[in-house]
């Protein structure tokens, strides 16, 4: 993840803490809420739709223009990727993997990530860890 990805989700997170939602959340992506950086030129966005102060996990919303490449990286938790809109690259050892609209992914903590925004639109995905979301740079 680049430095300005790695602050919009911790960006992100910070807000959430201590903000346990303890009701329903209900997201149309045309009018939500969505959180970018300051002066970020590729237009990378991002919602918290929820945190559990307990776990510390969260689920966010995020979004990227097309061709985004997201870097090698880990979590310590596990991950679930739902794509909204879109298409993601995910690309492993055992090769390519398309996740197109409606695709989903389970990561595993310490699997390393590398995502691309594969589409000629913006990607939109669902993101949801069940503890921490800390971040790593990964080769």
């Amino acid at each position: 993840m680049t430095l300005r990805h790695i602050l919009l989700i911790t960006g992100l997170i910070s807000v959430a803490a201590g903000q346990t939602t303890t009701h329903a959340v209900v997201v149309n992506l045309d009018t939500a809420n969505w959180t970018h950086e300051k002066g970020s030129p590729d237009r990378s966005e991002g919602m918290m739709v929820h945190s559990d102060e307990a776990t510390g996990g969260i689920d966010l919303l995020v979004r990227f223009p097309a061709g985004h490449v997201i870097p090698p990286h880990f979590h310590d938790s596990n991950e679930r990727i739902y794509v909204v809109e879109g298409q993601l690259t995910m690309r492993q050892d055992a090769g390519d993997t398309l996740l197109k609209s409606g695709g989903f992914a389970f990561l595993p903590a310490h699997q390393i990530q590398r995502l691309l925004c594969s589409s000629k639109t913006r990607c939109t995905f669902y993101l949801s860890w069940d503890g921490k979301p800390d971040s790593r740079p990964a080769k």
